[in-house]
Parts: C-alpha cells; sequence; structure tokens
C-alpha cells in the first residue's frame, strides 16, 4: 500500500479501492462495517491497515445483510460509517438501505459492480444501475453518483459522505470493478485545505455521550395508510428539493451536434475520448454524461437534445441507462440508438464504429 499523506496535495497511482479508503479518511468518516465480496475487497483490506494510523475503527460482519444494517446503527449514534460491497452484496443490502431512507439515515455504500445476474463474473459490469438508483421496496429515496475515473472516486466518495449527512438521505458511489481493480493516477487532498467544508455528523437518537440526553424516535414502521402517505410525501418533497441542488452532469457539444453520445460511468471514458477525436475532424457529434444517476439530470438532457437527430446510448447492461433515459425525456421524439453490452467493457474504437454506422 502507498505511503502517502492527506497534507496538500500529493499526486498518487493507486487502485480505485484504495482510493475508496483514503477517500473515507479524507472524509473522516469513524468506522467501516463490511463483509468480504469481489471486486470490493481491497476497500476493507486499506481501510484496516489505514485505521490504526489515523484512529479509525472496522468491524466484519457475518454477511452483508449485517454490515447494511449494523452501518445504520453507527450512524444513528452519529458516527460517520460506511459500508462497501458489490453484485449480490448490492441486493442484500437494499433492506438497509429502503430502511435509511424511510428513517433518513445519513448511510454512504460504495458499490463496485460485478457480472450479474446472481454470482455471475467478478470482473465488471454496469447491471447495478437499476438496482442502486431505485432498489429496495419504497420510492428511491436515494442519492447516486456514478463515477468513471480515480479521481471522481476520491471527490465523490467525499462528496457523498457530506450529502449524506446534509440531507439526510443514503448516498451511494457507484462504481465498478475495472475501477477497482486498475491503477491509475491521481490527486489526493484534505478537504479542508481546499475549502471543502465537511458536514459534521450528530447523533441522530440523541447525545449518546450525556446520560441526559433527550431521546428522538425514529421510526420506519406506520400503523395506517394515511399515516405513511404523509410521511413518505414528506420525505418525496424534501428528495425532490435536494435534487436540484445535487444532481450533476458532463455535457459537451451538444449545442450543435446532430449524434450524441450518452453514456454513464466507466463507459463515459471511451465516449470522451471518441467525441475528442471525432470533434478534431469536424463532426457534429456531442456528449452527455449524468454524473448522479440518482437524481437523473433529465430536464437539461431535454435541453441538450433539442437540436439533435440521434441519441447513441451505450452502457454495460442490458438496458438500464437507456429505462432511465426514456423516462427522462418521455415525449422526445429524437431516434435513440442502443448499445447494449451487458458485462462486456465497452471501447473507444467501438464507440467509433457505432457511431460511423449511423
Amino acid at each position: 500500500m502507498a505511503e502517502v499523506s492527506l497534507q496538500g496535495e500529493q499526486r498518487v497511482f493507486m487502485t480505485g479501492n484504495e482510493v475508496c479508503a483514503w477517500a473515507a479518511v479524507a472524509a473522516k468518516a469513524d468506522i467501516m462495517y463490511g463483509y468480504p465480496i469481489t471486486p470490493q475487497n481491497e476497500i476493507m483490506h486499506y481501510w484496516t491497515r489505514l485505521a490504526p494510523k489515523y484512529g479509525k475503527r472496522f468491524l466484519q460482519t457475518e454477511d452483508e445483510i449485517s454490515a447494511g444494517f449494523t452501518t445504520l446503527g453507527g450512524v444513528m449514534t452519529g458516527r460517520k460509517a460506511f459500508t462497501a460491497t458489490a453484485g449480490p452484496g448490492n441486493v442484500l443490502m437494499q433492506e438497509s438501505a429502503g430502511m435509511a431512507e424511510m428513517m433518513r439515515l445519513p448511510i454512504v455504500y460504495i458499490i463496485q459492480q460485478r457480472g450479474g445476474p446472481s454470482t455471475a463474473t467478478v470482473i465488471y459490469a454496469q447491471q447495478e444501475t437499476i438496482l442502486t438508483t431505485f432498489g429496495g421496496n419504497g420510492e428511491g429515496h436515494r442519492i447516486v453518483y456514478s463515477t468513471a475515473t480515480h479521481q471522481e472516486l476520491f471527490d465523490y466518495t467525499i462528496k457523498a459522505f457530506n450529502s449524506a449527512w446534509k440531507y439526510r438521505f443514503p448516498a451511494f458511489v457507484l462504481g465498478d470493478g475495472y475501477q477497482a481493480k486498475m491503477r491509475e493516477p491521481l490527486t489526493i487532498y484534505d478537504p479542508a485545505e481546499k475549502g471543502v467544508a465537511l458536514v459534521k455528523p450528530e447523533p441522530l437518537l440523541g447525545d449518546t455521550e450525556n446520560p441526559g440526553r433527550t431521546i428522538k424516535h425514529l421510526r420506519n414502521t406506520y400503523n395506517t395508510e394515511d399515516e405513511l402517505y404523509e410521511v413518505v410525501m414528506k420525505n418525496q418533497h424534501d428528495w425532490d428539493k435536494m435534487a436540484e441542488e445535487v444532481v450533476e452532469w458532463d455535457a459537451r457539444g451538444c449545442e450543435d451536434a446532430e449524434v450524441i453520445f450518452l453514456t454513464h460511468g466507466i463507459v463515459s471514458r471511451a465516449a470522451l475520448t471518441a467525441y475528442n477525436q471525432l470533434r478534431a475532424k469536424g463532426e457534429k457529434v456531442g456528449y452527455f454524461r449524468p454524473i448522479t444517476v440518482r437524481p437523473f439530470p433529465g430536464k437539461q438532457l431535454k435541453e441538450a437534445i433539442k437540436g439533435a437527430k440521434k441519441l447513441l446510448v451505450a452502457e454495460s447492461a442490458y438496458g438500464q441507462l437507456l429505462k432511465l433515459v426514456q423516462h427522462e425525456i418521455f415525449g422526445s421524439t429524437i431516434e435513440i440508438v442502443p448499445m447494449l453490452r451487458p458485462g462486456v467493457g465497452i471501447t473507444t474504437e467501438e464507440m467509433l464504429e457505432a457511431y460511423n454506422k449511423l
């Protein structure tokens, strides 16, 4: 593991899982609860190596269900707690995520997607997009950042803690097996030195250090339909208001584009390189990437595609991003051209080939 410091800015060369552990330290997380599953295992390994040096804690639980719920217990006591998982583990953690949505608990999940369904592969996919954005048995009141680079893994892990604790909704960092295992350079830093204020945690059940504390009552079960409706609609109102503040996207060259590439996560790297090459040749091509896939930048996408003829949607899943896009631009007459490759990486050359066919 690299010997680095969070004082000042430092260029490092790390795996994505190592980046996530360092980002959690930078965000002043207190404890990680986890259970091993590839390809996120090294987040746990690196965190436990950092824990003694930075006064952090770690608990390995008996399974992912326990990991999710012990993390909820951690945040209730006012600790910045997080967990990490992938694939089937992401499925098992949706029950805790639903409880976090109902009780407004600021839990952070780091998801390194793998191929599915079930055990499938332990390598890479974007097949957990729908699961992560709308998992659970509620309305999907959560924040999901889809990262493309190691720098973004660092930046958005920090941002996930801030967003979760500021708005009191669960926050997800949606990475993948490629990002988890590969190495690339990035800059790590102390957020405070860059002017990024960290949201301070507080005990959600009252001050656990004070015997005379005022006890708060958090609920995730309700007795009547009307009572539940009132609570869910209050959460929806808060989520809608928050969505305008946290939504993020990257749009380039869409103003005069005839064809727009739409991708998310690591596939956006291939799309961006293809976009740059085509633009250098004078091609009228655009690039749009949702950084938050929940909330999705639907208004911004509608604006971006107004003058375009075709929308090339590329993803390493069979239509999960496509479904989100179709929902958000319902009523638009633009032709959608899907490039769906579940559990398989997409290269720049393949993006160029798809464009040339258009």
